[in-house]
């Protein structure tokens, strides 16, 4: 599973012209299954990201998790993560989960994300979403789970 994690003062989801997940300051993960992957890999890069130290302290050093903070959490689903660009100008996405499997991998990530913390909002798997965000720093973080 892959992960490319953004700090946000800000981000929000919109499907259709509505606003369907949004958060304060936190993480924004665009999350990708691969088709090796399993709950428990999501529920290991799940652990990652809600344990990342990226969030400054007194002295200002990233020494925060978005658990310490208690940040906001935006998940949104991105198949293209596993684009492979190697073999011309069109995308190959074939390094991605089937759909069928990608969505249960998805709603257990939720599942496990809405159980263990307290402010997770999120995208709609497989809808044309609009992801607005300001990229607080910038920290920008790729995740890889095998």
């Amino acid at each position: 599973m892959k992960a490319l994690v953004q700090r946000v003062s800000e981000a929000s989801v919109t499907v259709d012209g509505a606003v369907v997940g949004a958060i304060g300051p936190g993480l924004l993960a665009l999350v990708c299954a691969e088709p090796n992957d399993t709950p428990s890999t999501g529920a290991r890069l799940l652990a990652k990201v809600l344990k990342l130290r990226v969030f400054a302290d007194e002295a200002g050093k990233m020494n925060r998790s978005l658990q310490d903070v208690q940040g906001g959490l935006l998940l949104v689903s991105q198949f293209t993560l596993a684009a492979d660009t190697r073999g011309g100008n069109r995308p190959s996405f074939a390094g991605a989960a089937p759909p069928e499997q990608a969505r249960r991998l998805w709603e257990a990530l939720l599942e496990d994300a809405r159980r263990l913390h307290p402010v997770v909002a999120a995208g709609v798997f497989g809808a044309d979403m609009k992801v607005a965000l300001v990229n607080d720093g910038p920290v920008t973080l790729p995740l890889q789970m095998d």
